[in-house]
């Protein structure tokens, strides 16, 4: 069994009216820990609720969701919350730092509600930014930003690093140089990383690639030979 177990999920709104909608329609697979995954699809196919499910910060209508053995389908809000806290890092496309703290400040928040966490300099180091700790998220470019969110996630040592079009506020370059951040970091802390985006490009690092379409799977393949990052066209 894989560690991160998705069987017949789906996700309704407005259930049982005539305007329903399907945001997930009967998704399923398995990850093992330490894959890289990819999931790939168009504007309204249902990536980010996926994500937000398996994050934590929504529950799914039916079916199963489970990490490591545990049912996250069937927690409570109580749960929930301990599960984002302590097992879920997440990286946001706007970055979502707060203003009036620090970029090491923002981490060591982050470091300060988890069990295990690593040190938040080590980790800020680990992305590039051992000379802005002191700097405030106005005074970095898009690219430090998103570092920083990066190593906010990571710090806590989660079990599962969420990306949501992660590199969707930056241009090329700069998006080029995160997708390969977040590739050492699956490679050097075997975390699993699942990033959802509409570029197919990114999906030729992947180690696994889900295609999903209007709410559901569409193709779930394992990638024999992902790129490095550096050898993409970007």
């Amino acid at each position: 069994m894989g560690q991160i177990v998705i069987d017949n999920l789906s996700k309704i709104y407005h259930e049982g009216m005539p305007n329903e909608v399907r945001a997930l329609d009967g998704v399923s697979f398995s990850l093992e820990e330490g894959e890289f995954v990819v999931i790939l699809g168009p504007s309204g196919a249902g990536k980010s609720t996926l994500l937000n499910i398996m994050g934590g910060m929504d529950t799914p209508t039916s079916g199963k969701y489970e990490v490591s053995g545990r049912d996250v389908s069937g927690f409570r809000e109580k749960e929930l919350t301990l599960f984002r806290r302590t097992d879920i890092g997440f990286v946001f496309q706007f970055y979502n730092l707060i203003n009036n703290l620090t970029a090491l400040e923002n981490v060591q928040l982050a470091a300060s509600v988890s069990k295990e966490p690593f040190d938040a300099k080590e980790t800020m180091e680990k992305v590039g930014l051992g000379k802005r700790l002191g700097n405030y998220p106005s005074q970095l470019s898009g690219g430090e930003q998103q570092r920083t969110a990066i190593a906010r996630a990571l710090v806590k040592n989660p079990e599962l690093l969420l990306c949501d079009e992660p590199t969707g506020a930056l241009d090329s370059k700069t998006g080029a140089s995160i997708i390969e951040l977040l590739f050492d970091l699956c490679k050097d802390y075997k975390k699993t990383v699942v990033m959802v985006t509409h570029n197919a490009k990114i999906a030729k690092v992947g180690t696994r690639v889900i295609r999903i379409a209007d709410g559901k799977v569409v193709s779930n393949e394992i990638n024999e030979n992902p790129l490095k990052p550096s050898e993409v066209e970007w």
